[in-house]
């Protein structure tokens, strides 16, 4: 397996996640700047829903870009701008994310670069 967990009994209580994942030798990387909720013409959702479908849609083509899954994530940050929004954001990625569990951050944050923004995403994944 080029992806081993190791659990020190934390996220079970907080969410679907990993406490950390170590990556075998000789792995490609891929990191992934901050993606936010934007389309390829630069508009976005006016909703959390919207604009995580479309945060984590930008995250799946550049994994396909790099021939790799969401399995191969690694660790995923997360940035949203409203606390509410925990429980939708959530929704959004345990859906794309299924059943991988990358080690994982989501941080509050009074605002992102563009004023409207409400959530960013950035992955880290590795493959043979």
């Amino acid at each position: 397996m080029p992806h081993k967990i190791h659990d020190a009994g934390i996220a079970r209580h907080i969410g679907s996640y990993s406490d950390a994942i170590e990556v075998a030798p000789h792995q490609r990387w891929l990191m992934t700047s901050g993606t936010p909720g934007l389309s390829e013409i630069g508009r976005y959702p006016d909703d959390i829903t919207g604009q995580s479908e479309l945060a984590w849609r930008n995250i799946i083509l550049l994994l396909n870009k790099a021939a790799m899954a969401v399995e191969d994530i690694v660790k995923v940050t997360q940035y949203l701008t409203r606390a509410e929004d925990i429980s939708a954001y959530a929704q959004v990625r345990n859906r794309f994310l299924g059943h991988a569990k990358p080690a994982s951050m989501l941080l509050l944050t009074p605002q992102l670069v563009w004023s409207g923004l409400l959530v960013e995403v950035e992955i880290i994944a590795s493959k043979a």
